[in-house]
């Protein structure tokens, strides 16, 4: 069976952090311990190969959640880094499903790590007939 690449931008350019002022990014939406939930659409019932993309700004901590549809994904999903990074991190072939599909971070409450979210884009195949 052939497969061919798919995928979805969500938008976030949200501060996630202990307080507004835990980082100074006048241009990003104070949102706390996690960003609003972002919905994007998986137009297949047999995506495969999932993994998420992101542009993150001055992560100190390994500790942050990604969560796809409510299910945290496995093992560190974000890297620290000081200034922009970009890093990838895998989905589940069975966290995808057909139709609308959730993407939220989730900032570790235990640390007073203050970082950004700007935009992250989910990779998939999907069979072609």
């Amino acid at each position: 069976m052939s497969h061919r690449a798919n995928y979805a931008r969500c938008s976030f350019q949200q501060h996630l952090g202990p307080s507004a002022d835990s980082l100074d990014v006048a241009w990003a939406e104070f949102s706390g311990d996690s960003t609003d939930q972002v919905t994007f659409t998986v137009p297949t019932d047999a995506p495969v190969e999932p993994y998420v993309e992101m542009q993150v700004y001055d992560v100190g901590e390994f500790s942050h959640d990604i969560l796809v549809n409510g299910t945290e994904l496995t093992g560190f999903d974000i890297a620290p880094g000081e200034g922009w990074q970009y890093w990838m991190d895998t989905i589940a072939d069975t966290q995808l499903q057909q139709g609308g599909n959730t993407l939220q971070f989730r900032r570790d409450r235990s640390t007073d790590d203050a970082f950004v979210v700007g935009a992250a884009v989910v990779h998939w195949k999907e069979p072609v007939e």
